[in-house]
């Protein structure tokens, strides 16, 4: 007996811990932010309607950093010469009208660094003169856009000239490509050119950014999904003064990311849940069959 209340006494004061303490804890050192279902509330519409025509005439105002590759129109420089002019390669805006939200990309051009919430030295400067010339680029923009794009893609266009997905083998500046040592020599000179570009555009990065942004392999386990929803829809509201600036992009553009990540991070999910139902399955059979065998068993004992 006095064991029993030993026991109790050792439950209770546990229970206690775990759901008093514990949330208490995690609310104070984590606190619980609020989706904003990547709606932008702090971004007035322009009411401006744009006009994809007239956009086309005035995307050279972007080509002086951005390339268009759907187009026809070339970067004007590499992912290393960029990095070494601004800190970070300007993305490719062949699939922008994709996955970025129209309204937040309008504010964008015309300030960039308020619309992202970044810090000062952002690299964009405005590429828009009024509410009427951004909203054309972007109506221009979203003309041209694919109907679709695949997960990878969203996260490469997203979020992949900062971060790195080492379990997807994607690096800053693409993907490692399969190379071969040389027969004669054994060393794979490729390789290590790729590498060392590599290095040089994440320290070009990281003195933009002030640190290398984290590698994004296993974040989606990492921080769970609700932290990392309100995260890229505004991370200073998780992480005041992070130089990560907010993105733009749209609720099925991140839907697509998440996915992305969820498939590098957990690439075993599906299978697991496949077997899910054939484990339940099996207990239900085997405790049928139990309790037809313990009723064999005691039949004509009682």
């Amino acid at each position: 007996m006095k064991e029993l209340k030993v026991l109790a006494v050792v439950v209770i004061f546990t229970l206690i811990t775990y759901w008093g303490v514990e949330p208490y804890a995690h609310s104070q050192m984590h606190k619980h932010v609020e989706s904003q279902d990547f709606k932008y509330p702090d971004i007035n519409a322009s009411g401006v309607k744009g006009d994809a025509a007239a956009g086309k005439n005035k995307i050279a105002a972007c080509a002086g950093c951005h390339g268009i590759e759907s187009q026809g129109m070339k970067a004007p420089m590499d992912a290393m010469a960029s990095s070494a002019a601004y800190g970070v390669n300007p993305p490719d805006l062949s699939k922008v009208g994709a996955i970025f939200d129209e309204k937040f990309l309008i504010a964008f051009l015309q300030n960039p660094a308020h619309a992202a919430h970044a810090k000062p030295n952002f690299a964009m400067p405005p590429s828009a003169g009024s509410a009427q010339d951004a909203a054309d680029i972007v109506a221009y923009l979203k003309s041209i856009a694919p109907k679709e794009v695949s997960n990878k893609e969203a996260f490469e266009l997203a979020c992949g000239r900062c971060h790195a997905a080492r379990y997807a083998k994607w690096t800053q500046i693409g993907t490692v490509p399969k190379t071969k040592p040389n027969i004669k020599t054994g060393k794979d000179l490729d390789k290590l050119k790729f590498e060392q570009n590599v290095a040089e555009y994440q320290n070009k990065l990281a003195a933009y950014m002030g640190k290398l942004p984290p590698d994004l392999s296993i974040i989606i386990r990492a921080r769970g999904k609700h932290f990392l929803e309100t995260f890229v829809e505004d991370p200073q509201t998780q992480l005041p003064g992070t130089a990560m600036p907010r993105v733009g992009v749209t609720k099925e553009g991140y839907e697509k990311v998440e996915a992305y990540l969820e498939e590098i991070g957990d690439p075993s999910k599906p299978k697991r849940e496949a077997v899910g139902p054939w484990v339940i399955g099996f207990f239900f059979i085997f405790t049928i069959l139990a309790y037809l065998w313990y009723k064999s068993q005691w039949k004509g004992l009682k």
